[in-house]
Protein backbone atom coordinates (compact mmCIF):
# COMPACT_ATOMS: atom_id res chain seq x y z
CA UNK A 1 0.00 0.00 0.00
CA UNK A 2 1.07 3.46 -1.00
CA UNK A 3 2.54 5.56 1.96
CA UNK A 4 0.19 8.40 1.48
CA UNK A 5 -3.53 5.59 1.94
CA UNK A 6 -1.91 4.90 5.48
CA UNK A 7 -3.36 7.50 6.63
CA UNK A 8 -6.37 7.13 5.02
CA UNK A 9 -6.93 3.68 5.96
CA UNK A 10 -5.65 4.28 9.94
CA UNK A 11 -8.65 6.48 9.91
CA UNK A 12 -10.98 3.59 9.90
CA UNK A 13 -13.11 3.53 12.32
CA UNK A 14 -13.56 0.43 14.91
CA UNK A 15 -17.37 0.02 15.57
CA UNK A 16 -18.60 0.75 19.21
CA UNK A 17 -22.11 -0.40 19.92
CA UNK A 18 -24.85 2.18 19.48
CA UNK A 19 -26.92 3.92 22.21
CA UNK A 20 -29.60 3.47 19.61
CA UNK A 21 -32.22 0.84 19.11
CA UNK A 22 -32.00 -0.25 15.71
CA UNK A 23 -35.60 -1.42 15.84
CA UNK A 24 -36.41 2.52 16.57
CA UNK A 25 -33.89 4.66 14.64
CA UNK A 26 -34.41 5.01 11.05
CA UNK A 27 -31.97 3.90 8.05
CA UNK A 28 -30.67 6.57 6.02
CA UNK A 29 -30.31 6.20 2.42
CA UNK A 30 -28.88 9.25 -0.01
CA UNK A 31 -28.94 8.47 -3.90
CA UNK A 32 -27.31 10.96 -5.71
CA UNK A 33 -27.55 11.26 -9.59
CA UNK A 34 -24.56 13.04 -11.68
CA UNK A 35 -25.31 15.77 -13.88
CA UNK A 36 -29.19 14.39 -14.39
CA UNK A 37 -31.47 16.79 -15.63
CA UNK A 38 -34.76 18.34 -14.19
CA UNK A 39 -36.63 16.54 -17.53
CA UNK A 40 -34.82 12.75 -17.20
CA UNK A 41 -36.83 10.79 -15.57
CA UNK A 42 -40.38 9.31 -15.54
CA UNK A 43 -42.13 11.49 -12.40
CA UNK A 44 -40.76 14.41 -13.85
CA UNK A 45 -42.31 14.40 -17.26
CA UNK A 46 -39.07 12.70 -18.90
CA UNK A 47 -38.72 10.24 -21.73
CA UNK A 48 -36.25 7.42 -19.94
CA UNK A 49 -38.54 4.80 -17.85
CA UNK A 50 -37.62 5.07 -13.99
CA UNK A 51 -40.24 2.76 -12.55
CA UNK A 52 -37.85 2.24 -8.80
CA UNK A 53 -37.65 6.13 -8.65
CA UNK A 54 -41.34 6.77 -9.86
CA UNK A 55 -41.79 4.48 -6.99
CA UNK A 56 -39.94 6.51 -4.32
CA UNK A 57 -41.96 9.72 -5.23
CA UNK A 58 -44.84 7.85 -5.00
CA UNK A 59 -43.90 6.46 -1.15
CA UNK A 60 -42.78 9.93 -0.66
CA UNK A 61 -42.80 13.71 -1.28
CA UNK A 62 -41.74 15.09 -4.94
CA UNK A 63 -40.72 18.63 -4.74
CA UNK A 64 -41.46 20.36 -7.88
CA UNK A 65 -38.84 23.35 -7.49
CA UNK A 66 -35.76 20.79 -5.91
CA UNK A 67 -32.23 22.50 -6.11
CA UNK A 68 -28.69 21.41 -6.27
CA UNK A 69 -26.19 23.12 -4.08
CA UNK A 70 -24.02 23.84 -6.85
CA UNK A 71 -24.12 24.36 -10.81
CA UNK A 72 -21.23 21.80 -10.74
CA UNK A 73 -20.20 18.51 -9.03
CA UNK A 74 -18.20 19.07 -6.05
CA UNK A 75 -19.12 22.07 -4.03
CA UNK A 76 -22.71 20.57 -4.65
CA UNK A 77 -21.70 17.26 -2.85
CA UNK A 78 -19.98 19.28 0.15
CA UNK A 79 -23.37 21.15 0.74
CA UNK A 80 -25.37 17.96 0.75
CA UNK A 81 -22.87 16.83 3.20
CA UNK A 82 -22.43 19.55 5.50
CA UNK A 83 -25.87 21.72 5.05
CA UNK A 84 -23.56 24.50 4.01
CA UNK A 85 -22.93 26.73 1.58
CA UNK A 86 -19.92 24.93 -0.20
CA UNK A 87 -17.47 27.99 -0.23
CA UNK A 88 -18.05 27.89 3.67
CA UNK A 89 -16.84 24.10 3.29
CA UNK A 90 -13.65 24.89 1.12
CA UNK A 91 -15.17 23.86 -2.39
CA UNK A 92 -15.18 26.86 -4.73
CA UNK A 93 -15.76 24.88 -7.60
CA UNK A 94 -15.27 21.38 -9.08
CA UNK A 95 -11.80 19.33 -7.77
CA UNK A 96 -8.93 18.95 -9.75
CA UNK A 97 -6.91 17.04 -6.66
CA UNK A 98 -3.75 16.89 -9.21
CA UNK A 99 -3.67 20.32 -9.40
CA UNK A 100 -5.29 22.06 -6.46
CA UNK A 101 -5.38 22.13 -2.80
CA UNK A 102 -8.83 22.49 -2.39
CA UNK A 103 -10.54 19.44 -0.53
CA UNK A 104 -13.90 19.06 1.86
CA UNK A 105 -12.56 20.87 5.25
CA UNK A 106 -11.65 18.15 8.19
CA UNK A 107 -13.68 21.20 10.21
CA UNK A 108 -16.75 20.35 8.80
CA UNK A 109 -19.68 18.11 10.46
CA UNK A 110 -21.12 15.72 7.83
CA UNK A 111 -24.18 13.87 8.10
CA UNK A 112 -21.73 10.40 8.32
CA UNK A 113 -20.35 11.93 11.53
CA UNK A 114 -23.73 13.43 12.52
CA UNK A 115 -25.04 9.66 12.18
CA UNK A 116 -21.75 7.96 13.20
CA UNK A 117 -21.73 9.76 16.88
CA UNK A 118 -25.17 7.96 17.18
CA UNK A 119 -24.04 4.57 16.78
CA UNK A 120 -25.21 4.47 12.95
CA UNK A 121 -22.77 2.22 10.42
CA UNK A 122 -21.60 4.24 7.65
CA UNK A 123 -20.54 3.73 4.01
CA UNK A 124 -19.91 5.88 1.40
CA UNK A 125 -20.40 4.00 -1.69
CA UNK A 126 -20.12 6.07 -5.70
CA UNK A 127 -18.49 9.31 -6.28
CA UNK A 128 -16.68 10.79 -4.36
CA UNK A 129 -15.34 14.60 -5.91
CA UNK A 130 -14.65 15.90 -2.26
CA UNK A 131 -10.68 15.55 -2.29
CA UNK A 132 -8.56 12.16 -1.87
CA UNK A 133 -5.01 11.83 -1.48
CA UNK A 134 -2.37 11.77 -4.72
CA UNK A 135 1.48 11.13 -4.27
CA UNK A 136 1.88 15.04 -4.31
CA UNK A 137 -0.83 16.54 -1.94
CA UNK A 138 -2.20 15.12 1.22
CA UNK A 139 -5.97 14.98 1.43
CA UNK A 140 -8.73 13.66 3.82
CA UNK A 141 -10.48 10.73 2.66
CA UNK A 142 -14.34 9.60 3.68
CA UNK A 143 -12.83 7.59 6.02
CA UNK A 144 -12.07 10.99 7.90
CA UNK A 145 -15.59 12.72 7.01
CA UNK A 146 -17.57 9.83 8.99
CA UNK A 147 -17.53 7.00 6.82
CA UNK A 148 -16.58 3.33 8.47
CA UNK A 149 -16.68 2.14 4.12
CA UNK A 150 -15.82 3.47 1.48
CA UNK A 151 -15.37 2.74 -2.44
CA UNK A 152 -14.96 5.21 -4.54
CA UNK A 153 -13.67 7.05 -7.26
CA UNK A 154 -11.58 10.65 -7.50
CA UNK A 155 -13.81 12.04 -10.28
CA UNK A 156 -15.59 9.85 -12.90
CA UNK A 157 -15.49 6.18 -13.37
CA UNK A 158 -12.80 5.52 -16.00
CA UNK A 159 -12.65 4.99 -19.24
CA UNK A 160 -16.24 4.93 -18.69
CA UNK A 161 -18.94 3.79 -17.22
CA UNK A 162 -18.25 -0.18 -18.32
CA UNK A 163 -15.63 -1.92 -16.91
CA UNK A 164 -13.92 0.83 -14.76
CA UNK A 165 -10.45 0.65 -13.50
CA UNK A 166 -10.13 3.75 -10.90
CA UNK A 167 -12.54 2.42 -8.10
CA UNK A 168 -10.64 2.68 -4.50
CA UNK A 169 -12.18 0.68 -1.71
CA UNK A 170 -10.94 1.74 2.04
CA UNK A 171 -7.73 3.07 0.51
CA UNK A 172 -6.75 0.34 -1.58
CA UNK A 173 -6.72 0.60 -5.36
CA UNK A 174 -9.10 -2.15 -6.39
CA UNK A 175 -7.94 -2.30 -10.12
CA UNK A 176 -10.41 -2.96 -13.53
CA UNK A 177 -14.23 -4.27 -12.94
CA UNK A 178 -16.51 -6.16 -15.18
CA UNK A 179 -19.68 -4.20 -15.87
CA UNK A 180 -21.53 -0.79 -15.50
CA UNK A 181 -20.64 1.72 -12.81
CA UNK A 182 -24.15 2.21 -11.75
CA UNK A 183 -24.27 -1.59 -11.18
CA UNK A 184 -21.27 -1.88 -9.47
CA UNK A 185 -21.95 0.45 -7.22
CA UNK A 186 -25.30 -1.68 -6.09
CA UNK A 187 -23.09 -4.92 -5.93
CA UNK A 188 -21.04 -3.04 -3.13
CA UNK A 189 -23.45 -1.82 -1.46
CA UNK A 190 -25.47 -5.28 -1.16
CA UNK A 191 -22.09 -6.67 -0.38
CA UNK A 192 -21.94 -4.40 2.71
CA UNK A 193 -25.45 -4.44 4.02
CA UNK A 194 -24.40 -8.34 4.03
CA UNK A 195 -21.14 -8.68 5.35
CA UNK A 196 -19.60 -5.16 6.31
CA UNK A 197 -22.27 -3.39 8.55
CA UNK A 198 -22.91 -4.01 12.30
CA UNK A 199 -25.98 -6.01 12.35
CA UNK A 200 -27.86 -4.66 15.19
CA UNK A 201 -27.22 -1.03 13.91
CA UNK A 202 -28.98 1.41 11.80
CA UNK A 203 -26.79 2.41 9.06
CA UNK A 204 -26.45 5.08 6.46
CA UNK A 205 -25.89 4.02 3.25
CA UNK A 206 -24.27 7.03 0.79
CA UNK A 207 -25.15 5.86 -2.85
CA UNK A 208 -23.36 8.35 -5.63
CA UNK A 209 -24.01 6.97 -8.79
CA UNK A 210 -21.48 8.17 -11.53
CA UNK A 211 -24.41 8.23 -14.45
CA UNK A 212 -25.22 10.34 -16.65
CA UNK A 213 -21.87 12.06 -16.37
CA UNK A 214 -19.85 11.85 -19.45
CA UNK A 215 -17.48 9.64 -21.13
CA UNK A 216 -21.22 7.38 -20.65
CA UNK A 217 -21.96 3.95 -21.50
CA UNK A 218 -24.96 1.45 -21.29
CA UNK A 219 -25.60 -1.78 -22.29
CA UNK A 220 -26.93 -1.94 -25.75
CA UNK A 221 -30.04 -3.62 -24.70
CA UNK A 222 -31.44 -0.62 -22.76
CA UNK A 223 -29.50 2.00 -25.33
CA UNK A 224 -31.69 0.34 -28.39
CA UNK A 225 -35.09 0.93 -26.70
CA UNK A 226 -33.92 5.10 -27.13
CA UNK A 227 -32.57 5.05 -30.05
CA UNK A 228 -29.60 4.00 -32.23
CA UNK A 229 -26.91 2.39 -30.49
CA UNK A 230 -24.19 5.08 -31.64
CA UNK A 231 -26.73 7.97 -30.76
CA UNK A 232 -25.25 10.02 -27.87
CA UNK A 233 -29.15 10.55 -26.81
CA UNK A 234 -29.94 7.20 -26.96
CA UNK A 235 -26.72 6.18 -24.92
CA UNK A 236 -27.43 8.82 -22.00
CA UNK A 237 -30.65 8.02 -21.14
CA UNK A 238 -29.53 4.28 -21.42
CA UNK A 239 -27.58 5.25 -18.54
CA UNK A 240 -29.92 6.47 -16.28
CA UNK A 241 -32.36 3.41 -16.84
CA UNK A 242 -29.29 1.70 -15.65
CA UNK A 243 -29.11 3.56 -12.75
CA UNK A 244 -32.81 2.98 -12.01
CA UNK A 245 -32.14 -0.47 -12.55
CA UNK A 246 -29.94 -0.81 -9.68
CA UNK A 247 -32.05 1.28 -7.52
CA UNK A 248 -34.24 -1.18 -7.86
CA UNK A 249 -32.07 -3.57 -6.91
CA UNK A 250 -31.31 -1.41 -3.63
CA UNK A 251 -34.86 -1.18 -3.07
CA UNK A 252 -35.24 -4.63 -3.18
CA UNK A 253 -32.60 -5.59 -0.58
CA UNK A 254 -34.19 -2.73 1.95
CA UNK A 255 -37.68 -5.09 1.11
CA UNK A 256 -35.72 -8.20 1.91
CA UNK A 257 -34.06 -6.95 4.73
CA UNK A 258 -37.55 -6.08 5.93
CA UNK A 259 -36.33 -2.59 6.72
CA UNK A 260 -37.80 -0.59 3.58
CA UNK A 261 -40.64 0.84 5.73
CA UNK A 262 -38.25 2.11 8.56
CA UNK A 263 -35.40 3.68 5.63
CA UNK A 264 -35.62 7.28 5.06
CA UNK A 265 -34.52 6.97 1.18
CA UNK A 266 -33.52 10.79 -0.65
CA UNK A 267 -33.27 10.81 -4.22
CA UNK A 268 -31.64 13.84 -6.23
CA UNK A 269 -28.54 14.75 -8.11
CA UNK A 270 -25.89 16.68 -7.86
CA UNK A 271 -26.38 19.45 -10.80
CA UNK A 272 -28.54 19.86 -14.03
CA UNK A 273 -28.12 18.42 -17.30
CA UNK A 274 -25.09 19.39 -19.64
CA UNK A 275 -27.81 18.42 -22.28
CA UNK A 276 -30.43 21.04 -23.76
CA UNK A 277 -33.13 19.04 -24.32
CA UNK A 278 -33.08 17.56 -20.58
CA UNK A 279 -33.75 20.37 -18.46
CA UNK A 280 -37.07 21.32 -19.46
CA UNK A 281 -38.46 24.22 -19.79
CA UNK A 282 -35.86 25.84 -17.62
CA UNK A 283 -32.95 28.43 -18.96
CA UNK A 284 -30.09 27.27 -18.85
CA UNK A 285 -27.67 23.90 -17.90
CA UNK A 286 -25.27 22.45 -16.29
CA UNK A 287 -22.09 25.03 -15.40
CA UNK A 288 -24.77 27.65 -15.30
CA UNK A 289 -26.92 29.42 -12.32
CA UNK A 290 -29.80 29.90 -14.13
CA UNK A 291 -32.37 27.17 -12.93
CA UNK A 292 -31.30 24.66 -15.55
CA UNK A 293 -28.34 24.41 -14.09
CA UNK A 294 -29.49 24.10 -10.62
CA UNK A 295 -32.90 22.79 -10.49
CA UNK A 296 -33.10 18.92 -10.44
CA UNK A 297 -35.93 16.19 -9.22
CA UNK A 298 -35.73 15.83 -5.33
CA UNK A 299 -37.88 12.94 -3.69
CA UNK A 300 -37.95 12.09 -0.16
CA UNK A 301 -39.62 8.74 1.09
CA UNK A 302 -40.08 7.07 4.49
CA UNK A 303 -43.11 5.16 4.22
CA UNK A 304 -43.04 4.76 7.94
CA UNK A 305 -43.35 8.62 8.57
CA UNK A 306 -43.90 10.57 5.79
CA UNK A 307 -47.22 10.39 3.99
CA UNK A 308 -47.11 8.51 0.66
CA UNK A 309 -47.80 10.27 -3.00
CA UNK A 310 -47.41 13.57 -1.97
CA UNK A 311 -46.21 16.64 -4.72
CA UNK A 312 -44.52 20.03 -2.75
CA UNK A 313 -44.16 22.74 -4.71
CA UNK A 314 -42.79 24.76 -2.01
CA UNK A 315 -38.94 25.46 -3.11
CA UNK A 316 -36.02 23.12 -1.25
CA UNK A 317 -32.54 21.32 -2.14
CA UNK A 318 -29.62 19.45 -1.33
CA UNK A 319 -28.95 22.55 1.98
CA UNK A 320 -31.69 21.33 3.46
CA UNK A 321 -30.90 17.39 3.77
CA UNK A 322 -28.79 18.21 6.64
CA UNK A 323 -31.29 20.00 8.60
CA UNK A 324 -34.22 18.08 7.88
CA UNK A 325 -32.43 14.63 8.76
CA UNK A 326 -31.76 16.20 12.19
CA UNK A 327 -35.52 17.38 12.56
CA UNK A 328 -36.63 13.78 11.27
CA UNK A 329 -34.30 11.84 13.43
CA UNK A 330 -35.54 14.54 16.46
CA UNK A 331 -31.43 15.08 16.51
CA UNK A 332 -29.44 18.57 17.36
CA UNK A 333 -28.52 20.38 14.19
CA UNK A 334 -24.68 21.67 14.61
CA UNK A 335 -24.75 24.82 16.98
CA UNK A 336 -21.05 25.78 16.22
CA UNK A 337 -21.66 26.94 12.69
CA UNK A 338 -23.69 27.89 10.23
CA UNK A 339 -25.89 25.77 8.79
CA UNK A 340 -27.75 27.87 5.74
CA UNK A 341 -30.21 24.96 5.01
CA UNK A 342 -33.91 25.11 6.69
CA UNK A 343 -35.21 21.46 8.10
CA UNK A 344 -38.81 20.65 5.65
CA UNK A 345 -39.89 18.46 8.27
CA UNK A 346 -43.47 20.33 8.09
CA UNK A 347 -43.33 20.16 4.55
CA UNK A 348 -43.10 16.59 4.11
CA UNK A 349 -45.40 15.58 7.11
CA UNK A 350 -48.10 17.64 5.45
CA UNK A 351 -48.04 20.97 7.69
CA UNK A 352 -46.61 23.65 5.44
CA UNK A 353 -48.38 26.47 7.65
CA UNK A 354 -45.15 25.53 10.72
CA UNK A 355 -42.30 25.54 7.87
CA UNK A 356 -40.02 28.92 7.41
CA UNK A 357 -37.01 29.19 5.52
CA UNK A 358 -34.57 30.99 7.73
CA UNK A 359 -32.72 32.29 4.86
CA UNK A 360 -32.93 31.90 1.28
CA UNK A 361 -31.42 29.47 -0.79
CA UNK A 362 -28.00 31.35 -2.95
CA UNK A 363 -25.08 29.85 -5.26
CA UNK A 364 -22.09 31.21 -6.27
CA UNK A 365 -19.98 29.83 -9.18
CA UNK A 366 -16.69 31.78 -10.90
CA UNK A 367 -17.23 30.28 -14.30
CA UNK A 368 -21.00 30.98 -14.54
CA UNK A 369 -22.36 34.07 -15.87
CA UNK A 370 -24.15 35.03 -13.92
CA UNK A 371 -22.09 34.23 -11.36
CA UNK A 372 -24.66 34.44 -8.10
CA UNK A 373 -27.99 33.74 -8.23
CA UNK A 374 -30.76 33.73 -5.14
CA UNK A 375 -34.06 32.05 -4.62
CA UNK A 376 -36.43 33.90 -2.51
CA UNK A 377 -40.02 32.42 -2.23
CA UNK A 378 -41.39 32.58 -6.17
CA UNK A 379 -38.41 35.20 -6.79
CA UNK A 380 -35.50 34.38 -8.42
CA UNK A 381 -32.45 36.91 -8.54
CA UNK A 382 -29.04 36.94 -10.23
CA UNK A 383 -26.43 39.00 -11.03
CA UNK A 384 -22.89 39.35 -12.67
CA UNK A 385 -19.42 39.60 -11.29
CA UNK A 386 -18.51 43.55 -11.15
CA UNK A 387 -14.55 42.79 -11.62
CA UNK A 388 -12.64 40.52 -13.89
CA UNK A 389 -12.31 36.73 -13.52
CA UNK A 390 -11.97 33.89 -15.84
CA UNK A 391 -14.87 31.76 -17.01
CA UNK A 392 -12.80 28.78 -17.80
CA UNK A 393 -14.30 25.16 -16.38
CA UNK A 394 -10.97 24.21 -14.87
CA UNK A 395 -10.86 26.59 -10.84
CA UNK A 396 -7.51 28.06 -9.91
CA UNK A 397 -7.05 28.84 -6.60
CA UNK A 398 -4.76 32.26 -6.87
CA UNK A 399 -8.64 33.44 -7.89
CA UNK A 400 -10.06 32.91 -4.59
CA UNK A 401 -8.80 36.80 -3.30
CA UNK A 402 -10.95 38.38 -6.07
CA UNK A 403 -13.94 36.05 -5.67
CA UNK A 404 -13.91 36.61 -1.51
CA UNK A 405 -13.17 40.71 -2.34
CA UNK A 406 -15.48 41.08 -5.55
CA UNK A 407 -18.94 42.54 -5.46
CA UNK A 408 -21.88 42.15 -8.34
CA UNK A 409 -23.85 44.23 -10.66
CA UNK A 410 -26.53 43.55 -13.74
CA UNK A 411 -28.68 42.05 -11.38
CA UNK A 412 -32.03 40.58 -13.18
CA UNK A 413 -34.97 40.08 -11.17
CA UNK A 414 -37.94 36.80 -12.27
CA UNK A 415 -40.83 35.93 -10.87
CA UNK A 416 -40.96 31.80 -11.43
CA UNK A 417 -44.60 31.38 -10.50
CA UNK A 418 -45.09 33.18 -14.06
CA UNK A 419 -42.34 32.33 -15.64
CA UNK A 420 -40.18 29.44 -14.63
CA UNK A 421 -37.93 29.88 -18.12
CA UNK A 422 -36.30 33.36 -16.68
CA UNK A 423 -37.56 34.96 -19.94
CA UNK A 424 -38.75 38.47 -18.33
CA UNK A 425 -36.64 40.44 -16.33
CA UNK A 426 -38.91 42.69 -13.45
CA UNK A 427 -36.35 44.38 -12.00
CA UNK A 428 -37.08 47.87 -13.55
CA UNK A 429 -40.69 47.73 -12.09
CA UNK A 430 -40.04 46.63 -9.17
CA UNK A 431 -37.35 48.86 -7.59
CA UNK A 432 -38.45 48.03 -3.63
CA UNK A 433 -38.23 44.07 -4.00
CA UNK A 434 -35.33 44.53 -5.98
CA UNK A 435 -33.40 46.35 -3.47
CA UNK A 436 -34.72 44.38 -0.70
CA UNK A 437 -33.81 41.16 -2.27
CA UNK A 438 -30.07 43.06 -3.44
CA UNK A 439 -29.74 43.86 0.40
CA UNK A 440 -30.52 39.75 1.80
CA UNK A 441 -28.39 38.56 -1.43
CA UNK A 442 -25.73 40.72 -0.13
CA UNK A 443 -25.36 39.78 3.58
CA UNK A 444 -25.48 36.35 2.60
CA UNK A 445 -22.61 36.33 0.16
CA UNK A 446 -20.50 38.53 3.17
CA UNK A 447 -21.42 36.03 5.56
CA UNK A 448 -19.92 32.49 3.47
CA UNK A 449 -17.03 34.81 1.80
CA UNK A 450 -16.00 35.31 5.63
CA UNK A 451 -15.69 32.23 6.22
CA UNK A 452 -14.11 30.88 2.33
CA UNK A 453 -10.46 29.10 2.61
CA UNK A 454 -7.73 30.90 1.06
CA UNK A 455 -6.29 27.69 -0.27
CA UNK A 456 -3.33 29.36 -2.58
CA UNK A 457 -1.94 30.41 0.95
CA UNK A 458 -2.19 27.11 2.46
Amino acid sequence: MNAFWLLAFSCLSIYVAPSLSAQTQPNVVILLADDLGYKDVGCYGGPVKTPAIDQLAKDGVRFTDFYSGCAVCSPSRATLLTGRHHIRTGVYSWISDESQNSHLLLREYTIAEILKDRGYSTAHIGKWHLGLPTKNRSKPTPGHHGFDYWFTTWNNASPSHKNPKNFIRNGQAVGPLEGYSCQLVADEAIEWLDNHRHPKAPFFLNLWFHEPHAPIAAPDQIVSTYGELKDRAAIYSGTIENSDRAISRIAEKLKTMGVRENTLIIYASDNGSYRDDRVGNLRGKKGSNWDGGIRVPGVISWPAVIPKNRVEKQPAGLVDVLPTLCGLLNLDVPQDRLIDGSDLTPLLKGKPEQFKRHQPMFWHLQKSRPIVAMRDGNFSLVANPDYEISTSNMFQEHWIPSIKDGGYKDFQLFDLSKDPGQTRNIAVENPQLLTKLKVTLLEINQSIMADGTDWDLQ
